[in-house]
C-alpha cells in the first residue's frame, strides 16, 4: 500500500469496528478479516503481492500452501537469534495449517486457516531464569496471505482486537492487559523497511511468573507477508530490554524474506537497496527445522 493509504485504511477499519463491532467480527475467519477466499473488496486475491520495500520476483512468490510452508520455515529464526542463552520452548513449532484467532470472549484459540491464508507458523522460545531475572517467553510468527490486501486486513484486525479486547487470555493462567497499538506506514516515524508496522505493548501476568510484567509485540507487513515477534516479560525485565532483544531477530526475519522473494541480481551488478528509505539491515542466515509438535492452544503473541 502506498504512503497514506495504509494509515487511511487502518484508520477506517478501526473507525468502522468502533461503530459496527459486530460486523467486524462476524464469520469464522477471525476478527477484522474478510470471509474466506475474499479480499476486503470481495474479489479473490490470487495475483502477485506488490511491495515497495522489496524488488520481489513474482516467480518466487508462493502460490500454494506447500510453497508457502517451505518458505516460512526457511525464514523463521532459531533460538540463537534471540541470544546465546535462548532455548526452545516446548512445544516449539505450531502446525502451519492452523493459526490463532481471538474469539468473541477475548480468549485466543487455534483454528484451521481460512482460504485467504496460505500458511502461518509460530515458534516459541525461552530465556531461562538467571541472575535475578525470571524466565522470558518469546515467539516469532510468519503468515503468508494470498495477497497484500489480505495481509493488510490482518493488520487492521489487530487494531480491532485491541479495541475490542484490551485484556486477552493467551492460555489458562496467562493474561495480557492494558494493550495499546501504534501503526506506522512506510516512511512514517522512520519506517523504511516495511509496508506497514504495528507495535503493541501492555502487561503480562502468568501463574508461574506473577506480574504484571512488560509485554511487547511487533509486526511488519511486506507485501503478502506478515512477520511478528513478541516477548512476555518476567521479573527483572524492562520494556526497553524486551524491545532491544526483539530488534535483531525481527530484522533477520525481514532480511531472510528479502533473500527468499527478491529478484536475483545478475553477477557483477550492484544490488539495489532492500530497506527502502531507512537504515540498511543486514540479512541474517536462514533457520530451518523439522516440524515439531503442535503449539498449545493460545495466542500467536
Amino acid at each position: 500500500m502506498e504512503l497514506g493509504g495504509s494509515a487511511a485504511r487502518l484508520g477506517c477499519a478501526v473507525a468502522m469496528c468502533g461503530l459496527l463491532l459486530a460486523g467486524c467480527t462476524s464469520g469464522g475467519d477471525g476478527p477484522g478479516r474478510p470471509a474466506a477466499g475474499t479480499t476486503s473488496g470481495g474479489a479473490a486475491g490470487t495475483g502477485p503481492s506488490p511491495t515497495t520495500v522489496v524488488d520481489a520476483d513474482p516467480a518466487r512468490l508462493p502460490r500454494t500452501r506447500a510453497q508457502a510452508t517451505a518458505l516460512v520455515r526457511g525464514i523463521m529464526p532459531g533460538p540463537s537469534a534471540f541470544g546465546p542463552d535462548t532455548v526452545r520452548r516446548e512445544p516449539y513449532e505450531s502446525d502451519p495449517r492452523r493459526w490463532a484467532v481471538l474469539g468473541d470472549s477475548c480468549v485466543w484459540e487455534q483454528r484451521a486457516l481460512p482460504e485467504d491464508v496460505l500458511a502461518s507458523l509460530t515458534r516459541h522460545y525461552e530465556i531461562p531464569a538467571r541472575g535475578g531475572r525470571g524466565p522470558l517467553r518469546l515467539s516469532a510468527v510468519v503468515t503468508v496471505h494470498r495477497s497484500a490486501e489480505q495481509a493488510d486486513w490482518e493488520n487492521a484486525g489487530v487494531l480491532e482486537e485491541m479495541m475490542r479486547c484490551p485484556s486477552q487470555l493467551l492460555r489458562p493462567g496467562e493474561v495480557l492487559r492494558n494493550l495499546t497499538d501504534v501503526p506506522n506506514s512506510l516512511a512514517d516515524s522512520g519506517n523504511g523497511f516495511a509496508d506497514d508496522v504495528l507495535a503493541e505493548s501492555g502487561t503480562y501476568t502468568g501463574d508461574d511468573v506473577g506480574g504484571p510484567h512488560p509485554y511487547v509485540w511487533e509486526q511488519t507487513r511486506i507485501g503478502q507477508f506478515t512477520l511478528a515477534v513478541s516477548a512476555q516479560g518476567a521479573k527483572g525485565w524492562t520494556k526497553r530490554g524486551l524491545l532491544d532483544l526483539l530488534r535483531e531477530p525481527h530484522a533477520t526475519m525481514r532480511g531472510s524474506l528479502r533473500g527468499a522473494i527478491g529478484r536475483r541480481t545478475p553477477t557483477g551488478s550492484v544490488p539495489p537497496p532492500a530497506t527502502g528509505t531507512g537504515a540498511p539491515e543486514t540479512p541474517g542466515t536462514t533457520a530451518s527445522g523439522e516440524p515439531g509438535p503442535a503449539a498449545p492452544e493460545g495466542g500467536r503473541r
